[in-house]
């Protein structure tokens, strides 16, 4: 009998901007509720992330029962409703998937476009836009908000101890944005793990998380760093690309809280193959 448990959880309100660390949350179609809800993109429609942009990582978000709150540092705070009404409806590209999206409004836009220092909109992703997931992974059925590619991303806490004691400064778990942080197994326990339950929740781990610049940017200062990604480059990489975690799916909807028991379901191959030594 395995004793692993959830211990965190976190959704990005806004993709790419600073996310929140729950106790509980209510999980949707989408996964998370409200995480990845909206999205900044340019004049052509394409998202905006760290990647581009690193000072995204300081512009804090919060939740209340009927707001979303931006904070960035030297700007008054902005509030947006959590149901976006009646804005215009945009195309909207996340790497080349192209789907309608919400404009929120010309305030939000300004807001961003001065803190960024370029000129972006954001957008709310409507509940008549279905936007599926590749279906080499998925179901039919799997939805995804403005997510790169699937509704959960999950890390295990240990795999993070396991690469902090090859560096010579550790990094905390944020770097890595996952959604749900898993204890009390190995470090990449859950490169082995297929189908996983946690209280009424089944999910499904199709593939391992592919890693691109975003943790080289210290969230706390938007410093672009070259670890941890020397070091995974070194450790975690395979036919040309660094993995760290594992994208999953779900089958229901319900409800999450950290403490709860992980169940392993089912087990395969090891993916990506990397062995650590």
């Amino acid at each position: 009998m395995n004793t692993f448990f959830l211990s965190d959880i976190f959704i990005y309100p806004v993709k790419s901007l600073a996310g929140i660390r729950v106790s509980e949350w209510e999980i949707v179609e989408t996964g998370l509720k409200y995480d990845r809800q909206w999205m900044l993109i340019d004049e052509d429609g394409q998202f905006l992330s760290q990647r581009r942009l690193p000072k995204m990582a300081v512009i804090q978000t919060r939740l209340t029962d009927s707001e979303l709150i931006l904070s960035a540092p030297n700007f008054a705070d902005f509030h947006l409703p959590l149901e976006s009404k009646g804005g215009a409806i945009i195309q909207s590209t996340v790497w080349k998937d192209c789907c309608d999206a919400q404009h929120v409004s010309t305030e939000a836009d300004a807001w961003f476009s001065s803190i960024l220092e370029m000129p972006c909109r954001l957008v709310y992703l409507p509940i008549e836009t279905k936007r599926g997931v590749d279906l080499k992974f998925a179901n039919e059925t799997d939805r995804v908000a403005f997510s790169d590619g699937f509704p959960f991303l999950i890390v295990s806490e240990n795999s993070l101890n396991a690469l902090n004691a090859q560096l010579e400064k550790s990094v905390e778990m944020a770097r890595f944005r996952p959604n749900l942080v898993i204890s009390g197994c190995e470090a990449y326990a859950e490169d082995f793990w297929r189908e996983i339950q946690i209280s009424d929740i089944h999910f499904r781990l199709p593939k391992p998380c592919s890693r691109c610049s975003v943790p080289g940017i210290n969230p706390q200062t938007a410093e672009v760093t070259k670890e941890p990604l020397t070091t995974l480059s070194r450790v975690r990489k395979w036919e040309n690309k660094i993995y760290f975690g594992q994208n999953a799916l779900h089958n229901s909807v319900g409800s999450l809280k950290t403490g709860q028991g992980v169940e392993v379901k089912i087990s395969g191959e090891k993916q990506p193959p990397i062995f650590e030594s």
